[in-house]
């Protein structure tokens, strides 16, 4: 799904030559670095680097991945996804499960006021809080929100900022690639995507990686109008590549009163008190 050559072209083509010290004129077609420069700028052969690029070199040491991310400007997400790629056919982590302890679910319902719901590292959503479900619209557990975000509401739907929303997921994604290349659930969901949605394609393409940590997520909801939440996500201790993600509002704001106001209509009609389960295997 994701391989070390593919990365290296993408960053290689975004660094700015005057600013890694390289002279540029008119005559110059190379978009970025070219190989040659890289490999001079990293201190290793031009031959070494090409073969990098081809697939061909396997295994860098330490100090061939850092001289690479030092050169090609990466953060330190980007670093932390260059690694893993390098390492991929030394050890391949296994894909979670997916199983939600009872225990953990239960932690769902005492956050009051506020959606909160986890998800893997898939974007499936394996449980929520009746708050969650009540701003999707829907029962959460069988809900991917990559899958929402590009086939499902599109431009005009939930999402207030669907662009962003939409770079964060690609993002996502391609961090997840790195981590579980040999995830078919995950394989067989980028290929939907891909297949279905044009915006996509063109995302990943670029090959980007973020990490999911915390920042503004504002919907447009059907009933109660503009939510201006902030989100953080917490990544669980075990190991499992699932997170809690909970969506808060400042006190006093727009957005406090709009999901009291859900709440409230959520009770009216006879929701739920709780959309938690277990994600089906």
């Amino acid at each position: 799904m994701d391989d070390l050559a593919g990365f290296l072209r993408t960053r290689r083509s975004r660094v700015d030559p005057a600013a890694a010290g390289i002279p540029t004129d008119a005559r110059r077609r190379v978009e970025g670095l070219r190989r040659e420069e890289v490999a001079h700028l990293s201190g290793v052969s031009v031959d070494y680097y090409v073969r990098l690029e081809q697939g061909r070199a396997t295994q860098p040491s330490e100090q061939v991945l850092d001289a690479l991310a030092r050169v090609l400007g990466l953060d330190e997400t980007e670093r932390g996804h260059l690694y893993r790629l390098a390492r991929q056919r030394r050890r391949r982590a296994k894909a979670p499960n997916g199983r939600i302890r009872p225990e953990l679910a239960r932690v769902l319902d005492l956050v009051v006021g506020a959606p909160a719901l986890i998800m893997d590292h898939r974007l499936d959503v394996l449980a929520g809080n009746r708050l969650a479900g009540l701003l999707y619209g829907r029962s959460l557990p069988g809900l991917n929100t990559a899958r929402h975000i590009f086939l499902e509401e599109t431009e005009r739907g939930l999402y207030a900022d669907w662009e962003k929303c939409t770079l964060d997921v690609v993002g996502h994604l391609r961090l997840a690639a790195g981590k579980y290349p040999d995830d078919p659930r995950l394989a067989s969901l980028i290929g939907e995507l891909a297949m279905g949605s044009e915006r996509f394609r063109r995302l990943w393409a670029r090959a980007d990686v973020c990490a999911r940590t915390h920042g503004r997520k504002a919907y447009q909801h059907p009933m109660v109008g503009l939510l201006e939440l902030h989100q953080e996500n917490f990544a669980l201790p075990d190991g499992s590549g699932m997170e809690l993600v909970v969506l808060s509002a400042a006190p006093g704001s727009p957005a406090e009163d709009g999901l009291r106001l859900l709440a409230g209509l959520g009770a009216d009609s006879g929701a739920e008190h709780s959309v938690n389960s277990r994600v089906r295997e």
